[in-house]
């Protein structure tokens, strides 16, 4: 395996060995970076599965994103899909989050109220959060593509008091209605009291009597709203699950633990400076946004830029042109992206100046060698370290990840590196013993960190069972993966994302990664179909790089790849080229509607779906697929 020792000039041996003596002491020495009212009394109360951190400290998550920071820096380069722009300052947005938050106030909002939060990207969002902070209300945001169903379940599981939206947000071009969406979801709800309306796109929308447009609540508050001193333990927002099936899990995060893991992470994996511009793509919808866009950065001062559409709207281009124009020295991704980015060919990255770059990073899921080595190579010229970071919604902030802002280490394309300083990560088997280097396992959580979940949302039960059950005192994180004899971890995607072929489990992101392997596709998706014979059998759908033309010849080098990678059982049934895979809004491949097609059930909600055609497209190659089949049984 290819490594490259890739630096930012950082040495720093201490941290780790100050972690690895005493955890909880070094947690509380990270807690000591951040503003506190009040000191703590205990840095640890655990009674498995539950945490409790800094217990009897006070702080305020909105006082130590904007109080304490310069006031005429730089904290948002906003830029909308139609290429409105706009500066916002640290002073501009503490401004904006007092009004707000005594606006809250004046419609009878109190300490541990939930307020949704369905808005699109753009810096009143952030205001949004940050004044729920400051005044102990629990946000829960809601990215801005889910469907009206999907919203009142969120609503009624967390009974939010109040709703801030928009009127519409822009997407490809065209306006999302999010204003109608919010009607349609609390149209039953009394216990809705208020909706607050941004005018974004100034179509025209129906107000009722519970709403009031967003301009007019701040004009008439004053922009002077002393923080609420919170306990530590104080839950900080509420984030939903996806709820692809069933009901979404509501996981709850607290304030002080959370905050002191999201602002030592963000220092350590981006060495953040004061002269840098810093760019993740991530809608804050999901818990990237929440801790690496909205919390993060502002919690060390930090400038970056907020982008409101799709990530290649109108063109290919737009990243790279915003990397150029704003002259972005970090920029953070999904991989996901970054293959969609491949198929259009190196022409159009190299066509722009990207020199102002000096550190890349990946999140959201395991990033294939040939992407990570392109990324390296194309977009980072061969001098940005990448940081391949892995954790959860649950997890609250990166717990694998290469540090450049405390170390230079060899990096390997495809691994995120070790453990960051103060989290235990173990690989068990099925009966809780620690594996052998190179061995698949379970991936573990041992001992507990700040920025974990502490429950899920009046539901303590099932967050017993579905983390801490499998293992005593044990986190079990639902990936598989493996440790080399270096000690770096490689994630090899869910546990139970597999395919069961012959009695053999082969997991779908080992699979997919294969797939890729080969220089001319740039994005792979399988799933099983039932067989009679062997339980399952294997569909791929492939997209092709442009220009590439699709022949027996590439099917069988691809299947010849598979073979050699992960052995025959594995090799597909069918190969489908597709132009483009069903994915949603952040970037994920939507698996499930893959499934759904293959199995003949219901798609279900596709409300954060991109692009629609992609499923039509999916069902068309399944239907010539079923078509076969039933051609091959009656011939034979």
């Amino acid at each position: 395996m290819d490594s490259y020792l890739i630096g930012l000039g950082n040495n720093d041996t201490k941290t780790r060995q100050e972690a690895s003596q005493d955890f909880v002491k070094f947690w509380e020495s990270q807690a000591k970076k951040l503003d506190w009212f009040e000191s703590w009394n205990t840095p640890l109360e655990w009674n498995p599965p539950f945490a409790k951190w800094f217990v009897g400290g006070k702080i305020n998550a909105s006082y130590n994103a904007l109080d304490v920071q310069k006031p005429d820096k730089i904290a948002i380069f906003w830029e909308g899909e139609n290429e409105e722009r706009q500066i916002v300052t640290y002073a501009q947005l503490l401004d904006s989050v007092q009004r707000l938050a005594n606006g809250l106030k004046s419609l009878g909002v109190k300490k541990g109220d939930r307020i949704t939060i369905y808005l699109p990207m753009v810096p009143e969002l952030i205001v949004s959060i940050l004044a729920c902070a400051r005044i102990g209300a629990i946000h829960t945001v809601i990215f801005s593509g889910f469907s009206a169903q999907s919203i009142k379940d969120r609503i009624v599981d967390s009974q939010s008091k109040l709703v801030i939206t928009a009127d519409g947000g822009y997407r490809r071009g065209k306006i999302v209605k999010l204003k109608d969406v919010v009607d349609t979801a609390i149209s039953d709800l009394d216990f809705v009291s208020n909706v607050i309306v941004f005018q974004r796109t100034n179509h025209p929308i129906t107000m009722t009597s519970k709403d009031i447009f967003w301009n007019v609540l701040l004009e008439k508050n004053s922009n002077i709203c002393p923080p609420e001193k919170l306990e530590s333990t104080h839950p900080l927002y509420i984030l939903y699950t996806s709820g692809t099936t069933g009901k979404p899990k509501g996981v709850l995060h607290d304030t002080g633990g959370y905050l002191t893991h999201v602002s030592a992470t963000f220092r350590w994996a981006f060495d953040i400076k004061d002269s840098d511009v810093y760019f993740c793509t991530a809608d804050i919808g999901w818990v990237t946004g929440h801790s690496y866009v909205a919390y993060g950065p502002l919690l060390c001062g930090a400038t970056q830029v907020m982008y409101e559409g799709a990530p290649d709207y109108p063109n290919s281009a737009r990243m790279w042109d915003l990397i150029q124009r704003y002259k972005i020295t970090i920029f953070y991704t999904t991989p996901t992206a970054l293959r969609m980015f491949m198929k259009f060919g190196d022409e159009i990255p190299n066509s722009f100046d990207l020199s102002s770059l000096r550190l890349l990073g990946s999140v959201g899921e395991p990033i294939n060698p040939e992407v990570w080595k392109w990324y390296y190579n194309i977009i980072g010229k061969t001098k940005c370290p990448i940081i391949d970071t892995w954790w959860q919604t649950e997890t609250g902030a990166m717990m694998i990840s290469p540090l450049p802002g405390l170390e230079t280490i060899p990096l390997k394309p495809g691994s995120g590196a070790h453990a960051i300083p103060g989290v235990d990560l173990a690989i068990l088997d099925e009966s809780g013993d620690t594996v052998p280097a190179e061995t698949k396992g379970y991936l573990v959580i041992r001992k507990p960190w700040p920025g974990m979940l502490t429950t899920l949302w009046g539901d303590d039960a099932k967050y017993k069972s579905v983390y801490w059950s499998k293992y005593k005192d044990t986190y079990y994180t639902g990936d598989y993966a493996i440790c080399d004899k270096d000690g770096y971890f490689w994630l090899l995607g869910r546990a139970d994302d597999v395919l069961k072929i012959a009695g053999h489990r082969i997991g779908t992101a080992e699979l997919e990664s294969s797939l890729v392997s080969h220089n001319l596709i740039s994005e792979a998706a399988v799933c099983g179909i039932p067989d009679q014979i062997k339980g399952e059998v294997i569909i791929a759908f492939l997209v092709a790089k442009e220009g590439v033309s699709i022949s027996d010849e590439l099917r069988g080098q691809i299947m010849d790849i598979v073979r050699k990678d992960i052995g025959a059982i594995a090799t597909p049934q069918s190969l489908y080229f597709v132009s483009k895979l069903p994915k949603t809004r952040s970037g994920k491949i939507m698996r499930r509607l893959l499934k759904a097609i293959a199995s003949n059930e219901k798609i279900g909600d596709v409300s954060t779906l991109e692009d629609g055609a992609a499923v039509s497209e999916i069902q068309s190659a399944f239907d010539e697929l079923q078509k076969q089949i039933r051609s091959y049984s009656f011939s034979s």
